[in-house]
């Protein structure tokens, strides 16, 4: 068991006798930080090898299994399951009704057991659950599946931003979290193909039925090698010696938020909620993310642009190119020191605006501008992907960094519960009113993340002027390593577990 002192062998006070240090301090107590920028690379370079290509093809397949959907919206799901519009985009929204619903349970779950096993847990049942798909002849069984797949999915982004955050600086993030929410794009292409194929098929079970059979299987079989090898953390990752163990924690301190704390902390979690920051990335979030309803009315939205099913499907494949383009756009110009994450993630809000106003203005005549203006509105799902990248980067504290990741999610599945439901059948064909919706969402989402930066920014200007606060710099902990020697060492303020507000060395990521 580890203590905190303010000296070896003497008793500190009641501020930090009886916190948990986080499990970087007990790594790192009484080692001498030597980590150079060469070893740093080379360490970097591993741990992309190692649990980057896992992450990618995860989020990969999570994302086609969530757009199955979607894509059965011409493979003959409405027809072939006795669905009508509107239950249609029910089946749309339940799946972010569960996932708001098991949400914070899910992130408190992620903190308390090993982040991997709990993620491959919830994969297993979630590729199961999709497989089930096929059987479902009505609207109340594919409801229950749905659900299943939403409680599930509360493990899954929440748990690649911890495990993000654990293994990489913050300057680094932004570029990981962008690496694997690429693979959106390239789930869009997976599924157009494997669709045209199935489109073709003559067989008892229809081509919507194969799709869920399909990506079913392929998630359950990543799901056992993802219990195999993804690691829990940089302290348990096998694919890392001893010594890389610690200098991933000496690596990661800059972020002045530690690797993991498995105590659940009520003063996080009460800061968290009174902190003004927190619920403008609630709300960016909510708004954000009802431009996701595009996810799942795509195909019906290019089809009632004047195209046939199988030109339809070869389209949707385009849009998975798209999506690619504009992720790798973003994410590389809000890495730019002189943009950064606000202003990068709000430019790209320009063009998704132009794109859905053209979509309305244009006459339907002209289905090859309606069907490029769709295509230039796709930036608008590119500011997520930087914003989840921009979270980890604001906040500090294990809980108040998993009741943060919970709120965010929370406020995202708000926003595409509510989504489907402007998508109604009285204004097909040209759907006016979602995409006035759509452009006015843009448009505030731009305006939520330059306040938010503008927001940070002056707080960074505000601690710059204040003295340096001493308060957390003679900390040392004691502890038992594994060679069952009592070691004593001094705790760098990053692993004390402290959140963005008590530790006045954090500095937010613009």
């Amino acid at each position: 068991m580890s203590s905190v002192s303010s000296a070896p062998n003497e008793k500190h006070g009641p501020t930090l006798a009886e916190r948990d240090v986080d499990v970087a301090a007990q790594l790192t107590a009484g080692v001498e930080d030597t980590l150079d920028e060469q070893q740093g690379r080379r360490l970097r370079w591993k741990i992309d090898k190692h649990i980057l290509p896992l992450m990618c093809l995860l989020y990969l397949m999570t994302f086609a299994d969530k757009t199955t959907l979607g894509q059965s919206a011409v493979l003959g799901i409405l027809p072939g399951a006795n669905l009508t519009q509107n239950q249609f985009n029910w089946l749309g929204s339940v799946f972010y009704l569960s996932f708001l619903a098991f949400e914070y349970p899910q992130n408190m779950a992620l903190q308390r057991w090993p982040v991997g096993k709990w993620m491959s847990i919830n994969i297993l049942i979630w590729s199961i659950a999709l497989m089930c798909h096929a059987a479902c002849h009505s609207f109340g069984g594919l409801f229950v599946v749905r659900f299943i797949l939403g409680a599930c999915e509360g493990a899954i982004t929440p748990g690649f931003m911890i495990v993000t955050s654990m293994f990489y600086t913050r300057e680094e993030q932004t570029k990981r979290v962008g690496y694997w929410f690429l693979m959106n794009g390239i789930a869009i292409i997976f599924l157009g193909f494997v669709s045209f194929g199935l489109l073709h098929t003559r067989t008892a079970l229809l081509p919507w039925q194969w799709l869920m059979i399909i990506t079913g299987i392929i998630t359950f079989i990543i799901s056992i090698l993802f219990w195999f090898f993804f690691p829990d953390s940089p302290a348990t990752a096998r694919f890392l010696t001893a010594t890389e163990r610690i200098q991933v924690a000496q690596r990661v301190k800059t972020n002045q938020s530690g690797l993991e704390n498995k105590t659940w902390k009520r003063e996080q979690f009460v800061e968290t909620l009174k902190d003004p920051k927190i619920w403008v990335l609630f709300f960016f979030a909510a708004i954000a993310s009802i431009v996701n309803s595009l996810v799942n009315q795509r195909q019906l939205i290019v089809k009632q642009f004047g195209f046939s099913p199988i030109e339809t499907t070869l389209i949707g494949c385009v849009d998975g190119v798209v999506e690619i383009l504009t992720i790798w756009f973003a994410v590389w110009i809000s890495s730019l020191p002189y943009v950064g994450r606000g202003y990068g993630a709000a430019l790209q809000y320009i063009p998704a605006l132009l794109g859905s106003l053209l979509v309305n203005l244009l006459p339907s005549s002209n289905k090859v501008g309606l069907l490029f203006s769709y295509w230039v509105s796709i930036f608008a799902i590119c500011p997520f992907t930087v914003f989840l990248g921009w979270v980890g980067g604001m906040v500090s504290g294990h809980t108040k960094r998993i009741t943060t990741n919970a709120i965010v999610m929370i406020g995202y599945a708000v926003g595409n519960f509510a989504g489907p439901f402007v998508w109604k059948k009285q204004y097909q064909p040209r759907n006016h009113v979602p995409w006035a919706l759509i452009a006015a969402c843009n448009l505030a989402s731009a305006v939520i993340l330059l306040g938010l930066r503008f927001m940070l920014a002056k707080e960074n200007r505000r601690r710059d002027s204040l003295p340096h606060d001493p308060t957390y710099d003679d900390a040392y902990i004691s502890h038992v390593n594994e060679d069952g020697k009592e070691v004593q060492g001094k705790v760098d303020k990053a692993f004390l577990d402290l959140t963005d507000i008590q530790n006045q060395d954090f500095r937010y990521l613009l």
